[in-house]
């Protein structure tokens, strides 16, 4: 296959991908889908991916910070915005302005969301309880103070209590139960309180797929809405999932070479043989991982071949021995394996990294165009 002209590299996002995953997985978990669409929509665009996930029936969008969310504002995104993360002392009031929900993990940010509730417009928040993770989230010893305190403040019309969260290890089963009878005590504690939100959750895709017990009233589905496997020992297609984003190059440059030479920096792949070396024009700087050097598997005509020598910023070498290449083919780096290219997760363990990385890396020079829909 050929590329475009003019085409050095891109991603392609196949929005159907991603509204049928959302589709797919709120009817296994047969609850709430809060689609999380932080760090650009985990590299594949978070407008697009937000605007399909809500085709596809999630009903909440949630993001890491107050900027993600109201870049979705303004880029149209009407349904309810959900954002956890905060630098020390942020404002809220831009997010109470928008409707953006807050994640609140202490004292101190539950007062200042109070304190950004404007007229009738009170702060929409969700309480954030630790259960286990060391991460963020209100401390168990703390719970009964925040609890009464947002009580509080719910009644005098400053704050509504929109939901109760937390997060999961996915390092066992057992832990996972474990944290979740953490939270159910939250529950209960923060019912005595007087808080009776509408929304329960703490899985992420590993536990909405694993645990039935936790998915609660809602999950939040991450990794899940964009195709890929949390599991190392389940693939997408196992999941009834397809993964949504290929990344692909054009073959800029080809050259025919006699045996023991040199590729790349540090020359360390020298080919064994007269061979035909393809250069593509993906690098690190484009989220191509240089430790998977060597490693990284590409797909190039129909036929697999792995990346020769040294990862550059901008271009890495493939040996294709005898295998006919020209200038302008296509080389697809990952997308869906069900059609017979890498997977995210290859590059991953070429890496020696998870696929989530992969996929979220990728850099803001390489164009994403949309497919489907």
């Amino acid at each position: 296959m050929r590329m475009a002209p003019g085409v050095l590299r891109e991603a392609l996002i196949d929005v159907d991908a991603i509204a049928e995953n959302v589709r797919h997985l709120r009817r296994l978990t047969g609850v709430e889908v809060i689609a999380v669409v932080k760090a650009e929509g985990y590299g594949h665009g978070a407008h697009r991916a937000a605007a399909a996930a809500l085709r596809g029936g999630a009903t909440r969008i949630g993001v890491s910070d107050i900027d993600e969310a109201l870049a979705l504002r303004r880029s149209g995104i009407h349904a309810p915005l959900f954002a956890w993360l905060h630098a020390p002392g942020a404002s809220f009031v831009e997010a109470v302005r928008h409707d953006i929900e807050l994640g609140i993990s202490d004292i101190d940010q539950l007062l200042r969301a109070a304190e950004s509730a404007q007229g009738d417009r009170p702060a929409a928040v969700h309480l954030k309880i630790e259960t286990g993770l060391s991460r963020n989230g209100v401390a168990p010893a703390d719970w009964r103070t925040v609890f009464a305190e947002a009580a509080r403040l719910e009644r005098i019309g400053r704050l509504r209590v929109v939901g109760l969260f937390s997060h999961l290890s996915n390092t066992s089963e057992a832990d996972d139960l474990a944290a979740l009878a953490r939270f159910e005590e939250g529950v209960v504690l923060a019912a005595s309180a007087g808080l009776h939100p509408p929304l329960r959750h703490i899985a992420a895709t590993h536990a909405a797929i694993a645990l039935p017990q936790t998915r609660l009233n809602a999950v939040r589905i991450g990794i899940g809405i964009y195709g890929i496997s949390p599991f190392h020992d389940r693939t997408s297609a196992d999941l009834g999932l397809r993964p949504a984003m290929t990344l692909r190059g054009a073959v800029s440059a080809v050259r025919r070479v006699p045996a023991g030479t040199g590729v790349s920096y540090g020359y360390a792949y020298r080919t064994e043989r007269d061979t035909t070396l393809a250069l593509v024009p993906l690098g690190y700087a484009d989220g191509v991982p240089r430790q998977a050097s060597d490693r990284g598997p590409v797909v190039i005509g129909g036929r697999r071949f792995t990346v020769a020598g040294r990862i550059a910023m901008d271009q890495f070498v493939v040996d294709v021995g005898d295998h006919p290449v020209s200038v302008g083919d296509e080389v697809v780096l990952f997308g869906d394996p069900t059609l017979g290219v890498p997977a995210a997760r290859d590059w991953a363990d070429a890496a020696d990294t998870i696929d989530y990385e992969i996929v979220t890396r990728i850099g803001a020079r390489v164009p994403r165009r949309e497919v489907g829909a």
